[in-house]
């Protein structure tokens, strides 16, 4: 998809038909048609009367924001878990939408009529599909978010710490990750590369390893439903002991950035976990390496270049410190075995020629 124009546009408040009024729709509609547009993109939600209503003034496809983003989730989404859950977002999105959208079969009910016209049984059909579908993905997705907590205890088990990198998308997360961990997760300069969390150890100094998970980047007003469906997903983010809010120091809105992503953690409610700043693409902006502390000398924020690696010893150290801290207040307790974990003991201790009573 290539953007041929933009057009702004100011009002005291939404137009309820249009969004904008008809004389603003007229004049992007030919400004499209001039420069051979095929879909129009409003970076707000409308309403389905609103999109059908400017698809039937200017003669062209509409997209609004919410059903932009569902569409770059689709193409984006690699695993299954991640199909499935924007699957759902797109069902529930067409679901606000359905009984608009029939309207034109609707019929009034009069006279001795016992039941409704075409529209209304074509109406509860859909529904019904569409209810059906809803509860199969909620029962797949939930299979799902049950083996993910078991490999996150599996992971977790001990006195490793857990961090999870957070971000506005295409903060250069996932390129931070692969140089924390020596992996090859996939990296694309292009907006939700990453939809599937991925979760790493990590050596941050002397014997100190982490558990690191790269999670789906954030944007400005992700629509709920992509925050429902991907609740299993950004719990990741909220079972983690450490955030590392990654932030592209090179982009001119960064601070808004900061914002829109504090929102979405408040929405999840992770905006009470421990996080370090972390200004990435330092070697783009003209900001330094280094630790940045608060008035009581806690780490506040580091700035890196996950490209160059410059400024990452930095990060480890401040993980290492925010370790040493966390150590103290989660001190290792023992925990009886689990029956696999006890087996697998007692097979080894035979090996060994040790008695196993």
């Amino acid at each position: 998809m290539i953007p041929v124009g933009l057009t702004e546009a100011h009002r005291d408040k939404p137009d309820p038909a249009t969004y904008l009024g008809s004389g603003k729709i007229e004049e992007i509609a030919t400004a499209a048609r001039e420069a051979g547009a095929d879909v129009l993109i409003f970076d707000t939600p409308l309403s389905a009367a609103q999109e059908r209503n400017i698809e039937k003034a200017a003669h062209i496809a509409v997209l609004d924001r919410t059903e932009l983003i569902l569409e770059i989730f689709q193409k984006r989404a690699k695993s299954r878990e991640g199909r499935l859950q924007v699957e759902l977002a797109k069902l529930e999105h067409l679901s606000t939408r359905l009984v608009r959208g029939w309207t034109h079969l609707e019929r009034q009910r009069g006279g001795l009529s016992k039941t409704g016209g075409p529209g209304e049984k074509q109406i509860e059909l859909d529904r019904r599909m569409l209810s059906e579908r809803v509860k199969q993905l909620k029962v797949q997705l939930k299979k799902l978010e049950r083996q993910r907590d078991t490999q996150r205890r599996s992971r977790t088990r001990g006195d490793q710490m857990t961090v999870s990198l957070v971000g506005y998308t295409n903060a250069g997360k996932s390129t931070l990750f692969n140089r924390l961990t020596r992996s090859d997760a996939y990296v694309a300069n292009q907006l939700f590369a990453t939809l599937d969390t991925t979760a790493r150890r990590c050596w941050v100094g002397g014997s100190e390893m982490v558990v690191l998970s790269d999670t789906v980047g954030f944007i400005r007003d992700l629509p709920t439903q992509l925050v429902e469906a991907f609740k299993s997903t950004l719990e990741e983010t909220v079972h983690a002991d450490l955030l590392l809010h990654v932030v592209d120091a090179s982009s001119e809105v960064r601070e808004d950035q900061i914002d829109s992503v504090n929102q979405v953690l408040s929405q999840i409610d992770a905006d009470t976990i421990p996080t370090i700043l972390v200004y990435n693409k330092i070697d783009r902006a003209p900001a330094a390496a280094g630790v940045v502390r608060d008035e009581k000398g806690r780490i506040r924020s580091v700035g890196v270049s996950a490209v160059t690696g410059e400024g990452l010893d930095e990060l480890r150290a401040a993980i290492m410190e925010f370790a040493e801290h966390w150590h103290k207040d989660h001190p290792v307790k023992a925990r009886e075995l689990e029956p696999w974990e006890q087996a697998k003991l007692e097979a080894e201790a035979r090996r060994a020629g040790k008695p196993t009573a």
